[in-house]
């Protein structure tokens, strides 16, 4: 079992069952390995879920500055970093239920060190916002803790049969624009 295919299936059962619900045992079950040959790849739990999101926050971040560096206006570089960023997110449900997750309840150490992977990530919007020509009075840590909020909330709502990604993410930034 490659280490890809251990964290693919540890984001689905992280995002069908939560973290705290999820045992080491479950995955296992659902690799078709032994519970004690999880530790081979990950020595706790802990470790697991962290490398699950870092995971998925090296691919959304991938592909979001993919995406910025292809556009150079303020407002183009904003469009293509949401489009980029909502489609990360619903292309995969399991990661994006991951990474959108509540952190609150996770042991105070583990809960720092994804937050910190988080804040490293959003460092990408909040200079994209800073770039912005936003009105002088205009809180942009809040502006900018709207958009995403907006963005990492579609995947609870959002049916393929609707408005695209593209579409959704566009329609956010003119929004606020």
């Amino acid at each position: 079992m490659s280490r890809e295919n251990l964290l693919a299936i540890s984001a689905r059962r992280f995002a069908k069952g939560g973290f705290e619900a999820t045992s080491m045992r479950d995955i296992a079950g659902e690799a078709g390995m032994l519970a004690g040959s999880m530790y081979y790849h990950f020595p706790s739990k802990n470790e697991l879920i962290a490398a699950v999101y870092e995971a998925g926050v090296a691919e959304i971040g991938a592909a979001v500055d993919a995406a910025v560096a292809r556009t150079h206006t303020p407002w183009s570089r904003l469009e293509a970093a949401c489009v980029a960023h909502l489609g990360s997110l619903l292309s995969d449900r399991a990661h994006a239920a991951v990474m959108t997750a509540d952190l609150s309840r996770l042991d105070p150490r583990l809960r720092r060190r994804l937050v910190v992977m988080r804040d490293g990530y959003e460092g990408r919007f909040v200079e994209l916002v800073a770039a912005l020509p936003l009105p002088a009075a205009t809180d942009r840590a809040l502006w900018r803790l709207q958009l995403l909020g907006a963005l990492n909330w579609t995947p609870t709502w959002y049916r393929p049969d609707g408005k695209s990604p593209s579409a959704i993410a566009k329609a956010l930034v003119a929004a606020l624009r």
